[in-house]
């Protein structure tokens, strides 16, 4: 691994985190996140392992919580391809930050789709419950302390499984990403995501970082999946 990956640079701030960054290129970012996650991030493969098989016996909707939903784009791909695959899924995504509630909120209303400025604590004193509980390109975001608490609180509100998806710090992630998004401009989709791989972990680091009941899943290529299943 390169010098400048060999650490994770958890102290480096992505650009759409600071609450000063441009609103114009951060609603870009948002726009622009759908090709991102719908082609590099791994969640139809995700999807086709771990929801399109959850028909519960009494047909009821499959509840997903989305976790730092951003923009809302993953929680709308997930709800498009359960209805085209005849499934009844009902998703909530919840962000804290109130620029991504309000970009979320623009959205066309998607039936089976809902958004929420919440923490997900928030839910956790509510007794809320889902199936599963989800969250994309989070973990790398979070300090140690936030961490812990995001996988506590997952561990309460999900119903079956927890996964949460991220990327894996590589060198040949950082290279590839960073010529693959030379397309994107007028947001921060190059910029932070280089900053994103720096700060994410490598799979031994994500494990150490686990707490008992949790494991590290291969998820694609460049990603792996924090999981803790209930049977």
């Amino acid at each position: 691994m390169g010098i400048l990956l060999r650490t994770r640079a958890a102290g480096d701030i992505e650009q759409m985190d600071r609450t000063d960054c441009d609103e114009k290129l951060l609603d870009n970012t948002y726009r622009q996140f759908w090709v991102i996650n719908r082609v590099l991030s791994g969640w139809r493969g995700l999807y086709n392992r771990e929801l399109r098989t959850m028909v519960k016996p009494d047909q009821s909707p499959v509840t997903v919580l989305d976790i730092g939903s951003g923009g809302g784009d993953l929680a709308v791909m997930l709800a498009r391809w359960a209805d085209r695959d005849g499934m009844t899924m009902h998703v909530t995504g919840i962000d804290p930050d109130p620029r991504a509630a309000a970009f979320a909120g623009r959205r066309a209303p998607m039936p089976g789709v809902e958004f929420r400025q919440a923490h997900s604590g928030d839910l956790v004193r509510e007794g809320a419950r889902f199936d599963v509980v989800i969250s994309n390109h989070v973990l790398h975001h979070l300090q140690s302390r936030e961490l812990k608490q995001l996988l506590a609180d997952s561990e309460s509100l999900a119903g079956h499984k927890a996964l949460h998806n991220d990327l894996i710090r590589s060198t040949i992630a950082f290279s590839l990403f960073g010529v693959a998004a030379l397309p994107f401009r007028k947001s921060f989709i190059r910029e932070d995501g280089l900053t994103s791989i720096r700060r994410s972990y490598t799979r031994a680091e994500l494990a150490a970082a686990a707490p008992p009941g949790w494991s590290v899943e291969h998820s694609s290529v460049f990603h792996q999946v924090l999981a803790c299943r209930k049977g």
